[in-house]
Order: C-alpha cells, then structure tokens, then sequence
C-alpha cells in the first residue's frame, strides 16, 4: 500500500464529515474545564470509529489506536477543545449559540482533525506498525492549564509515548501549507498583578498623603528596566501591563491602586531571575514613601521548546507529502501554549497549519471576534498530522 497516497485520499474522503463535526462543535463552544457536552460528543464520535476511549480530568479524554506490532512505538497526539469568552461577530450559518462564547481559537478545528486523523489510521491500521495514542485536552486556554491537569492524572502513563505531536491554526499561512520551527518556539506566559496600598486623600493636597497613582505610574515605568537594561542580551523578553485600577476621582487619590500585567521570555532561568527583580524594582519604587505594594507573580505555561531533530524530521517528512513551496519555517511566537508541559516530559513537536486562503479572506487573528478558517484546511489538518504519526520518530 502506498500510505502516502492513501492518506490524502482518506482526507478527501472525510473531507465532508469532518467539516460537519468543526461547524457542530463550534455551535457549541464551552469554556475551560466546562466541556462537558464535548466530551461527550466527542465520544461518540470515538464510538461511530470503533474506538474505546476514558474521560481523565473530568472533561479530557485518552484512548488508544492499534496498528500491527502495536509495541513497537507508541506516539501521541493531542487536540485542545475549549473555547473562549468572546461574543462572536460573524455572520455564518454555524455561528455560536452561546451567548459570549466562541471558539476564537480554532480548538474546534483541532477536535474535528484529530477525529479526522483517527479515522483515517484506523482504516489502514493494518498496514503501519505502533500505537497511537489520542488525547482531547480541556482548558487549554486558561490556566493552570488542562495539560498540567492531564499530566497529574497519568496521561503520559501506561502506555508512555516516546514522542508528543500537537497542531494550531495558523491564519498567516494559507490552506495547505504547514510551518515549524525546532528549538524554542512560543514563549512562558506569567501574569503579575501588583497592589499598591498608602494614604489616600484629596487631590488638592498631594502634600498630605501618599500619591499612590503617581507611584503606580512609577512603578510600571520602572519596570520597564526589565526588558531594557536587565534581561539578557539575545534572549527575547516582553513586559506589558493591560490593567490599571485606581478607583478615585478628578480630586481624590485612592488609598489603594491595582496594577495587571503579562511577562513573557524564552528562558526558564532568567524567566524565574526576572521575578525576583520585578520584586525587587516595585520595592524600590516605594522608597521614601509610607505605601506598601503586594506583588503576586502567578506561574503560567513554560517555554515550548520542539525537539530539533524531530521537528527537523516532521519538517522533511511534510516536505515528502505537500511539496517543498508548502513547507515553511516560523519565527518564535510570544504568545504561549501549554502544549509546552508536554513537551518538559518527552519530546515534543508543536507545528502550525495554514488556514487562510489566497484571497486572505480569513487572514483576521485569532482571539478576535470575527475569527474563521477555510475548511479547505481540514483536509492538510488531517493528511499532515496522519503522515507524521506513521513517518516519526
């Protein structure tokens, strides 16, 4: 059998199906450790295939496909299936009916692909050797994260996978078309938030009281020093703050103010060295002053790092099945995915699948209300992760 043939032909064949399962899903988007209906319907999805499957985390699912010598390799995949707290704005005939819930992310084309997928190497089971083991993962989208949660329950247990594929939706690349990047690929995610507390009083007197909006501005511009003057040369590193609560009026200073913000970075080590200077700053801020500031620096996803050579070996292996012009290599990303607690376990590839088309009408990024794919897709989703499963390690 010519596995490469077959497996864009089952594409094409499931095309029309997989389709109608990404629309249903999107239907009915369900929030971060809420997906319930999803499982659900996911497992009986599982069950048309001929698949048993467990729910592990309350709303996660594993199970196994076995091919011929089924102890030969054992490889993972995984698909996310949580949705996100966003109104959708576009008008299609599957738009979201759940008020302030849309899959903006593409997690329902991720479900309906590995579905895909699953249906495909269970039609050609006998022809490859190994075992493939499929994971639905909740809550990938908000922290701590579904995958820390499936790892705590043993999901890379019994049987363990000695190699962990993963895809996302790519609105930069068109259908067709899959990206990689070996090494370092997206960045840790760590959320700051910062109290600032002192005496607060009436405008007209700043004299007579601690100007705790003025020290919060302070502080932000202080900490800018992170990214400018501490971080190490060559090592990529983002402090941002989205969110500043100081509660007073035109002539009131507030005694307390609120300060929100992300701090992203490629590197564990100076990742956990930069916590302490974001301390360490803010502290130094409030010098001569009576305020006090509680920083709480909450630990997000880590830096997803894809195994060089296996990701090298993923990016040739797509070469074989799309074309050399289809194949294109990333830049790193400093939005974060905890694909990545995976990928600190065992080997991991994380890659992107284009999902724009020609003429970019579905160029709109992701986590925006009008987010959308061409379903064509669905087809390169399927046949892409497929053939690496049967051609890695």
């Amino acid at each position: 059998m010519d596995l490469q043939k077959t497996i864009t032909e089952l594409s094409q064949k499931y095309y029309e199906e997989i389709v109608k399962i990404r629309r249903h899903i999107h239907q009915y988007p369900e929030l971060a450790f809420e997906e319930h209906n999803t499982a659900d319907y996911i497992l009986q999805e599982l069950e048309k295939i001929g698949l048993k499957a467990e729910k592990i985390a309350n709303t996660g699912i594993v199970g196994l496909l076995k091919g011929k010598n089924p102890n030969r390799k054992i490889i993972a995949l995984r698909a996310d299936i949580d949705a996100l707290p966003i109104e959708e704005n576009n008008e299609i005939s599957y738009r979201s009916k759940k008020k302030g819930k849309m899959h903006a992310c593409g997690h329902d084309v991720h479900t309906a692909v590995l579905l895909g997928v699953l249906k495909i190497l269970n039609e050609i089971k006998e022809h490859f050797e190994g075992t493939i083991k499929f994971i639905f993962q909740p809550a990938e989208e908000k922290l701590p994260g579904g995958a820390l949660e499936l790892i705590k329950n043993k999901v890379l247990e019994n049987p363990v996978p000695e190699l962990i594929i993963g895809q996302h939706v790519y609105p930069e690349l068109q259908s067709g078309q899959l990206g990689f990047k070996p090494g370092n690929y997206m960045a840790s995610s760590d959320e700051i938030f910062i109290t600032l507390k002192g005496k607060g009083g009436h405008g007209g007197m700043p004299e007579k009281v601690d100007d705790t909006v003025y020290l919060a501005s302070r502080i932000i511009t202080d900490l800018q020093q992170i990214v400018s003057r501490k971080s190490p040369s060559g090592i990529p590193t983002v402090l941002s703050f989205g969110k500043l609560i100081a509660e007073g009026a035109t002539n009131v200073i507030p005694n307390e103010v609120k300060i929100e913000g992300t701090f992203r970075t490629m590197n564990e080590q100076w990742r956990n060295k930069a916590h302490e200077q974001i301390k360490l700053i803010t502290e130094g801020a409030l010098l001569g002053t009576t305020c006090k500031a509680d920083v709480y620096i909450k630990k997000g996803y880590p830096v997803l790092y894809n195994h060089p050579v296996l990701t090298q070996k993923a990016k040739s292996a797509a070469t074989e099945l799309l074309g050399n012009e289809n194949v294109k290599e990333l830049e790193i990303r400093m939005t974060a995915e905890d694909f990545a607690f995976y990928a600190q376990k065992i080997p991991g590839i994380f890659y992107r699948f284009g999902t724009n088309n020609s003429k970019n009408e579905f160029g709109v990024g992701l986590h925006t209300p009008h987010f959308n794919i061409d379903e064509e897709a669905l087809k390169t989703g399927m046949s892409g992760m497929a053939w690496l499963a049967l051609k890695l390690p």
